[in-house]
């Protein structure tokens, strides 16, 4: 069964094939200010299953261990749509709210959890991690 989304607008659409590597919650303060929320759904798929349709724009952040994690986005709308992370090279991260069924996401895990909103509740039964896993 194919994965499918894509931004606000329409105008980037993707295809995924395979099954996600990491299904996880980002605490992290850039996550936060990306996405204009309290944290960032994410799961993460090898590379050269997920198939784009459109154009993205890179935005190249810096996380805390000092690699890039090149952000993109829909030039239209401006909608996050997935990130390349020098840190885990091979796999792709896709922004579950740009999935057209957002509840195939089922987070096995939490990182960053040290820079997480008070008002969030932390499942206990999820890993929870102060920052990235080695």
């Amino acid at each position: 069964m194919a994965i499918t989304g894509g931004c606000l607008c329409g105008r980037v659409r993707y295809t995924i094939s395979g099954e996600a590597t990491l299904s996880a919650v980002c605490h992290c303060r850039n996550c936060q200010r990306y996405t204009g929320s309290a944290f960032e759904p994410i799961m993460a798929f090898p590379l050269e299953g997920v198939t784009l349709e459109g154009a993205l724009q890179t935005y190249d952040d810096t996380a805390d261990s000092g690699r890039k994690v090149h952000r993109k986005f829909c030039p239209n709308c401006g909608s996050g749509v997935l990130a390349d992370v020098d840190a885990m090279q091979g796999v792709r991260l896709i922004l579950v709210g740009t999935l057209d069924d957002p509840a195939i996401f089922h987070p096995k895990m939490e990182i960053f959890c040290t820079s997480a909103q008070p008002w969030i509740q932390q499942p206990a039964e999820r890993q929870q991690f102060e920052r990235m896993p080695g």
